[in-house]
C-alpha cells in the first residue's frame, strides 16, 4: 500500500514567521501535537519542517523564550525530511524509524505538500494488516 493511502489530508500549518504561541494555540484547537512550516514555491505549497508540541516544551518554554516573540522557524533544525506519497507504507516506516520520527510530511513528485503520515496512521494500517492475517483460515 502507497503512503497517500494511508496519510492525513488534513493538516495544520504556518509559515517560518509565524509566533510559537500562535502554534501552541492552533495545536490545542485542532487536538494535534504537531504543525507542518511550509512556504510557498510558485504555485506549490512545500514544507520546510515539523514543530511539535515538545520542541515548544524543550525549545522555547525550558529555554526561557517567549513564545509570543519566537518565531516558528527558529525550530526548524535541518533539512525537512518527507515521504513520497507514492512510496510503500513500509519503506516510510524505515525511514521513519531510522531517523526516529513520529511524523514526516507527504510531498508528491515535485516537492508539493499532500498530507502529513504520522506514526498512528502507521500502527492502525499494521493493526489491520494483523487482523488480516488472523483471518487466514488453515488447510
Amino acid at each position: 500500500m502507497h503512503v497517500a493511502s494511508i496519510c492525513a489530508r488534513s493538516l495544520s500549518t504556518c509559515h517560518r514567521d509565524t509566533s510559537v504561541a500562535e502554534l501552541a494555540r492552533r495545536m490545542r484547537d485542532a487536538h494535534v501535537g504537531e504543525i507542518t512550516v511550509v512556504e510557498n514555491q510558485g504555485e506549490r505549497i512545500c514544507p520546510v519542517g515539523v514543530v511539535t508540541d515538545r520542541d515548544i516544551v524543550v525549545r522555547v518554554i525550558a529555554a526561557g523564550l517567549d513564545p509570543e516573540h519566537t518565531p516558528a522557524g527558529d525550530l526548524l533544525v535541518g533539512a525537512c525530511e518527507t515521504v513520497l506519497d507514492t512510496e510503500m507504507v513500509y519503506d516510510a516506516i524505515w525511514h521513519m524509524r531510522g531517523k526516529r520520527l513520529h511524523c514526516l510530511p507527504v510531498v508528491d513528485r515535485h516537492g508539493a505538500l499532500m498530507g502529513l503520515l504520522r506514526s498512528d496512521d502507521v500502527s492502525e494500517f499494521l493493526a489491520s494488516e494483523l487482523m488480516e492475517v488472523s483471518r487466514i483460515e488453515p488447510h
